[in-house]
């Protein structure tokens, strides 16, 4: 199922089972969201990310960073990351990503790709941390990104092309039987910013 040519509407669940994705289209004019992808560009602090695989680790030319209500610390792929306080953009984007979805959020994962030949492969963001099946909200800067996702059962895949400025929010059961990726590309040569709003629990904060 291709996205791309279908009317954004927040109502519609567009996956066909076992969980609930719903696009928003465009969260921003194009002067509002080029001005916050280049204040995200140059004022995020950017580090490359990290992965332990089969007990090695890796570093990816990808870029990442880790903001926050509080310093908690957040693993995903054997590597704890501690959280930033939240810049005044990050809180802006924050309140405008709770109004549209009517969720809430303490956190936000961001991903810098370079261009086209940096992507992410086939997961679920199910880590333990994670509010079980809250809301994932995914905000996308820059370079439009063609976004899959996969039935872990049946192999069904859904696809959506995400656009600069754009809002898609992924929640319920999606994690448990829908893998997601961002698939490379050698047709996409500017960078793409992307923020994940996210809900840690609180009994598992690590503020020390």
């Amino acid at each position: 199922m291709d996205l791309f040519n279908q009317t954004a509407d927040s109502k519609t669940n567009w996956l066909p089972k076992d969980g609930t994705v719903h696009y928003y289209g465009f969260a921003f004019d194009r002067k509002t969201a080029d001005s916050y992808y280049e204040n995200l560009l140059h004022n995020i602090e950017w580090r490359n990310d990290e992965a332990i695989i089969f007990g090695k680790r890796i570093v990816t030319k990808r870029k990442v960073a880790w903001y926050g209500e509080f310093p908690f610390s957040y693993t995903y792929s054997k590597v704890t990351k501690k959280a930033l306080y939240w810049t005044k953009e990050l809180q802006q984007l924050k309140q405008v990503v709770e109004q549209r979805t009517g969720e809430t959020y303490n956190s936000c994962l961001l991903n810098l790709y370079h261009d086209g030949s940096e992507g992410m492969a086939w997961h679920s963001d199910a880590e333990k941390d994670l509010k079980k099946h809250g809301a994932i909200a995914s905000l996308s800067f820059g370079a439009e990104r063609k976004f899959a996702f996969k039935h872990k059962g049946s192999q069904e895949k859904v696809e959506v092309i995400l656009q600069h400025g754009s809002l898609l929010v992924m929640k319920d059961e999606t994690q448990d039987h829908w893998l997601h990726r961002l698939p490379p590309t050698k047709k996409v040569t500017r960078p793409r910013i992307n923020l994940t709003f996210r809900t840690i629990v609180p009994n598992q904060f690590e503020t020390q």
